[in-house]
Protein backbone atom coordinates (compact mmCIF):
# COMPACT_ATOMS: atom_id res chain seq x y z
CA UNK A 1 0.00 0.00 0.00
CA UNK A 2 1.19 3.49 -0.82
CA UNK A 3 1.66 5.98 1.98
CA UNK A 4 1.57 9.78 1.95
CA UNK A 5 5.00 11.18 1.14
CA UNK A 6 5.93 8.42 -1.31
CA UNK A 7 6.47 9.10 -4.99
CA UNK A 8 3.41 8.19 -7.05
CA UNK A 9 4.13 5.28 -9.38
CA UNK A 10 4.29 6.40 -12.99
CA UNK A 11 2.23 4.74 -15.68
CA UNK A 12 0.76 5.03 -19.16
CA UNK A 13 -2.70 3.63 -19.89
CA UNK A 14 -5.30 3.89 -22.64
CA UNK A 15 -8.38 6.01 -21.99
CA UNK A 16 -11.99 5.61 -23.15
CA UNK A 17 -11.06 7.06 -26.54
CA UNK A 18 -8.14 4.60 -26.86
CA UNK A 19 -5.64 7.46 -26.51
CA UNK A 20 -2.58 6.79 -24.37
CA UNK A 21 -2.40 8.88 -21.23
CA UNK A 22 0.88 9.23 -19.33
CA UNK A 23 0.63 10.55 -15.78
CA UNK A 24 4.10 12.09 -16.16
CA UNK A 25 2.56 14.57 -18.64
CA UNK A 26 0.95 16.36 -15.67
CA UNK A 27 4.16 16.63 -13.62
CA UNK A 28 4.82 20.22 -12.64
CA UNK A 29 1.48 21.34 -14.11
CA UNK A 30 -1.43 19.77 -12.24
CA UNK A 31 -2.32 17.87 -9.11
CA UNK A 32 -3.98 14.50 -9.74
CA UNK A 33 -6.83 12.66 -8.09
CA UNK A 34 -6.70 8.98 -9.03
CA UNK A 35 -9.69 6.90 -8.08
CA UNK A 36 -9.64 3.15 -8.59
CA UNK A 37 -13.03 1.49 -8.82
CA UNK A 38 -14.22 -2.08 -9.43
CA UNK A 39 -16.39 -1.95 -12.53
CA UNK A 40 -18.20 0.36 -14.94
CA UNK A 41 -21.94 0.53 -14.48
CA UNK A 42 -22.29 -0.83 -10.95
CA UNK A 43 -24.30 1.41 -8.60
CA UNK A 44 -21.47 2.61 -6.32
CA UNK A 45 -19.00 2.98 -9.18
CA UNK A 46 -21.53 5.00 -11.14
CA UNK A 47 -22.26 7.23 -8.14
CA UNK A 48 -18.56 7.85 -7.55
CA UNK A 49 -17.80 8.65 -11.22
CA UNK A 50 -20.82 10.98 -11.48
CA UNK A 51 -19.85 12.80 -8.27
CA UNK A 52 -16.30 13.38 -9.49
CA UNK A 53 -17.62 14.51 -12.90
CA UNK A 54 -20.10 16.89 -11.25
CA UNK A 55 -17.20 18.52 -9.38
CA UNK A 56 -14.72 18.43 -12.25
CA UNK A 57 -14.88 22.19 -12.98
CA UNK A 58 -14.07 22.87 -9.31
CA UNK A 59 -11.08 20.52 -9.46
CA UNK A 60 -9.84 22.19 -12.65
CA UNK A 61 -9.95 25.59 -10.91
CA UNK A 62 -7.61 24.08 -8.31
CA UNK A 63 -5.18 22.91 -11.04
CA UNK A 64 -6.18 19.30 -10.58
CA UNK A 65 -7.12 16.51 -12.98
CA UNK A 66 -9.43 13.70 -11.87
CA UNK A 67 -8.81 10.26 -13.34
CA UNK A 68 -10.75 7.03 -12.81
CA UNK A 69 -9.11 3.64 -13.31
CA UNK A 70 -10.63 0.17 -13.52
CA UNK A 71 -9.87 -3.10 -15.27
CA UNK A 72 -12.68 -2.55 -17.79
CA UNK A 73 -11.59 -2.12 -21.40
CA UNK A 74 -11.67 1.14 -23.35
CA UNK A 75 -14.94 0.31 -25.12
CA UNK A 76 -16.76 -0.33 -21.82
CA UNK A 77 -15.31 2.91 -20.46
CA UNK A 78 -16.62 4.84 -23.49
CA UNK A 79 -20.09 3.30 -23.12
CA UNK A 80 -20.10 4.04 -19.37
CA UNK A 81 -18.92 7.62 -19.94
CA UNK A 82 -21.47 8.29 -22.68
CA UNK A 83 -24.40 6.67 -20.87
CA UNK A 84 -23.87 8.73 -17.70
CA UNK A 85 -22.43 11.93 -19.22
CA UNK A 86 -19.15 11.52 -17.37
CA UNK A 87 -16.45 14.11 -17.96
CA UNK A 88 -13.57 12.65 -15.97
CA UNK A 89 -10.94 10.67 -17.84
CA UNK A 90 -11.38 6.89 -17.49
CA UNK A 91 -8.33 4.65 -17.95
CA UNK A 92 -8.17 0.93 -18.62
CA UNK A 93 -5.85 -1.10 -16.40
CA UNK A 94 -6.90 -4.37 -18.02
CA UNK A 95 -3.89 -6.36 -16.81
CA UNK A 96 -3.94 -4.86 -13.30
CA UNK A 97 -0.29 -3.75 -13.34
CA UNK A 98 -1.00 -0.14 -12.35
CA UNK A 99 -3.42 -1.16 -9.61
CA UNK A 100 -0.77 -3.45 -8.16
CA UNK A 101 1.71 -0.53 -8.08
CA UNK A 102 -0.86 1.45 -6.08
CA UNK A 103 -1.76 -1.51 -3.86
CA UNK A 104 -5.44 -1.61 -4.79
CA UNK A 105 -5.74 -5.04 -6.41
CA UNK A 106 -5.77 -8.21 -4.37
CA UNK A 107 -6.30 -11.85 -5.17
CA UNK A 108 -9.21 -13.44 -3.33
CA UNK A 109 -10.28 -17.05 -3.30
CA UNK A 110 -13.72 -17.55 -4.86
CA UNK A 111 -15.13 -21.02 -5.59
CA UNK A 112 -11.65 -22.54 -5.50
CA UNK A 113 -10.20 -20.00 -7.94
CA UNK A 114 -8.11 -16.94 -7.30
CA UNK A 115 -9.79 -13.81 -8.61
CA UNK A 116 -8.28 -10.33 -8.89
CA UNK A 117 -10.46 -7.83 -7.02
CA UNK A 118 -10.15 -4.11 -6.38
CA UNK A 119 -10.33 -2.20 -3.14
CA UNK A 120 -12.06 1.08 -4.04
CA UNK A 121 -9.27 3.60 -3.44
CA UNK A 122 -8.37 7.23 -4.06
CA UNK A 123 -5.00 8.99 -4.18
CA UNK A 124 -4.31 12.71 -4.12
CA UNK A 125 -0.99 13.40 -5.85
CA UNK A 126 0.62 16.83 -5.92
CA UNK A 127 2.07 18.57 -8.98
CA UNK A 128 5.49 17.19 -8.16
CA UNK A 129 4.40 13.54 -8.19
CA UNK A 130 4.26 13.00 -4.44
CA UNK A 131 1.33 11.13 -2.89
CA UNK A 132 -0.29 13.49 -0.39
CA UNK A 133 -3.37 11.48 0.66
CA UNK A 134 -4.38 7.83 0.37
CA UNK A 135 -7.83 6.36 0.90
CA UNK A 136 -8.45 2.61 0.76
CA UNK A 137 -11.87 0.94 1.01
CA UNK A 138 -13.69 4.14 0.09
CA UNK A 139 -17.40 4.73 0.51
CA UNK A 140 -18.54 6.77 -2.53
CA UNK A 141 -21.17 8.89 -0.78
CA UNK A 142 -19.72 12.38 -0.26
CA UNK A 143 -16.24 11.19 -1.21
CA UNK A 144 -15.73 13.59 -4.15
CA UNK A 145 -16.58 16.58 -1.96
CA UNK A 146 -14.17 15.36 0.74
CA UNK A 147 -11.39 14.93 -1.81
CA UNK A 148 -12.12 18.37 -3.28
CA UNK A 149 -11.53 20.00 0.11
CA UNK A 150 -8.15 18.26 0.37
CA UNK A 151 -7.20 19.41 -3.14
CA UNK A 152 -8.25 22.95 -2.29
CA UNK A 153 -5.96 22.91 0.78
CA UNK A 154 -3.17 21.38 -1.30
CA UNK A 155 -3.40 24.08 -3.97
CA UNK A 156 -3.47 26.78 -1.29
CA UNK A 157 -0.31 25.37 0.33
CA UNK A 158 1.44 25.15 -3.06
CA UNK A 159 0.68 28.80 -3.78
CA UNK A 160 2.18 29.84 -0.45
CA UNK A 161 5.50 28.07 -1.15
CA UNK A 162 8.07 30.52 -2.49
CA UNK A 163 10.39 29.06 -5.07
CA UNK A 164 13.85 30.67 -4.96
CA UNK A 165 14.92 32.35 -8.20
Amino acid sequence: MLQPGQAAPEFSLADADMETFDIASLRGKRHVVLFFYPKDGTPYCTQEAIDFSDHEADFIKQHCEVIGISRDDCIKHAEFRDKHGLSVRLLSDDDGKVGHKYGVYHYREHDGHKKLTVVRSTFVIDKFGKVRHTFYDVSPKGHAAEIFQLVKELEKSCKSVKIPS
